[in-house]
């Protein structure tokens, strides 16, 4: 399988199949979020440890640059789907202030219980709330966030196009959506380094730490494949969004692509 498959329309929608992929296997349609769940759902309680493992500790100069070049201010309402435990949230909760407002949201039940403890031991409490939700069909009014991030979260969606359109309609004229996940590094030497760190030892750290190889094998298969950089941005485009653009972090092991809504 190679590590720059396309998951846009050509792979497995040329037929209107009731596929999608779940890692490298395929699965039908209506399994994939069952499946995706299973793996979050065993992973929540060792979430944030294995973050740091995985990515030595730069997912968090990542996620700082997310929400730098996010634009948002003091008033501004701000969504961050596939929210996790809270890192983006809990940020954007200081800079939006009293007068905004920051809703955690993840379609898994143990992530976003995790999340609002892990915030609400750190005391982020006054402005941020959380809601159970997919990012395909959103549960908010139209023209209501500033802002929309979702990170890391964007390659376990079934039907992403469905994704970024929900986001479209519930940003308000001029918001941005940020998505922020792991794309395809430029490099060769890099790619095939980033290869053997993704197949042969990520599981492994996933069955010392979480006690879970098969979790962390399909996250590292997720990756491969989801969509690379330029197609991304025009699957952004083709959704309504306009001025879309990418910034590739860590020789574009990372990439944060960004998007207007007119």
């Amino acid at each position: 399988m190679s590590n720059s498959h396309p998951d846009n329309h050509s792979s497995v929608d040329t037929k209107e199949s009731t596929t999608t992929h779940f890692g490298f296997q395929q699965v039908d349609k209506d399994q994939k979020a069952g499946l995706v769940g299973e793996v979050f759902t065993s992973v929540a309680s060792r979430y944030d440890i294995m973050n740091d493992l995985m990515s030595a500790g730069i997912h968090r100069l990542w996620k700082r640059f997310t929400v730098e070049v996010s634009a948002v201010r003091k008033g501004h309402r701000v969504l961050d789907l596939a929210g996790g435990t809270g890192d983006l949230a809990a940020k954007f909760s200081r800079l939006v202030g009293d007068q905004g407002e920051v809703i955690l949201s993840d379609i898994n039940q143990s992530m976003l219980a995790t999340g609002r403890d892990k915030q609400t031991d750190l005391g982020n409490t006054g402005n941020i709330s959380y809601v159970l939700g997919d990012a395909q069909y959103l549960p908010f009014q139209s023209n209501y966030f500033d802002c929309v991030t979702i990170g890391f979260g964007l390659r376990n969606v079934t039907d992403k196009d469905l994704a970024l359109r929900s986001i479209l309609r519930v940003l308000k004229p001029g918001g941005r959506l940020l998505v922020l996940e792991f794309s395809k590094p430029g490099n060769p030497l890099l790619s095939k380094i980033y290869d053997s760190y993704s197949f042969k030892l990520l599981p492994k750290i996933g069955k010392l730490i979480a006690q879970d190889e098969d979790s962390y094998r399909y996250l590292a298969e997720s990756i491969r494949m989801h969509p690379d950089q330029e197609t991304l941005k025009g699957m952004l485009e083709d959704a309504g969004f306009v001025d879309c653009e990418y910034h590739n972090m860590t020789g574009g092991i990372v990439a944060i692509h960004k998007g207007i809504k007119v």
